[in-house]
C-alpha cells in the first residue's frame, strides 16, 4: 500500500471527511506528523483555504495515526497471497467460454489451474 494512501485512509477512519495537506515525504514518523497542514476553513473569497498545523482534532493523535497506519499495514501485508494469486489467476472469460461450448475439458483446466495458483500462493494459516 502506498505510503500516501495509507495516510489518506488513517485518518479518514478515524474522522472522515478531514481535510489535509502533507508535503513532506515518508515513512511518517511523529516530527513530520507535526507538520501536517490542516484544512479549518475557507476564505471570504470562497476559493482560498484556511490552513493550521496546529492539529484540531483530538481524535487524531500521533498515537491513533500510528496505531492505525500500523493496523491498515498489518492488515494489506496479510493479503500479500491475494494479490499474487489476483495477479496469476487464469482469464475468468476462459471458463465462461468453457460453459457457453459446454466443454468440460476447458472447465476442468480452468479449475485445475485456478488450484495451482491457490496451492503456489497459500493464505498460511
Amino acid at each position: 500500500m502506498e505510503d500516501l494512501e495509507k495516510l489518506i485512509n488513517a485518518l479518514n477512519n478515524l474522522k472522515p471527511e478531514t481535510g489535509f495537506c502533507y508535503r513532506g515525504n515518508y515513512p511518517m514518523t511523529e516530527e513530520k506528523y507535526a507538520t501536517v497542514e490542516w484544512f479549518t476553513g475557507v476564505e471570504a473569497d470562497g476559493e482560498t483555504a484556511i490552513t493550521t498545523t496546529v492539529n484540531p482534532h483530538s481524535e487524531l493523535t500521533w498515537d491513533k495515526v500510528n496505531a492505525e497506519l500500523t493496523r491498515l499495514q498489518t492488515e494489506y501485508d496479510a493479503q500479500d497471497y491475494a494479490r499474487k494469486r489476483q495477479a496469476e489467476y487464469p482469464d475468468i472469460y476462459d471458463y465462461i467460454d468453457g460453459i457457453v461450448k459446454s466443454d468440460q475439458a476447458q472447465i476442468d483446466k480452468y479449475i485445475a489451474d485456478c488450484q495451482a495458483v491457490k496451492d503456489k500462493y497459500s493464505k498460511g494459516v
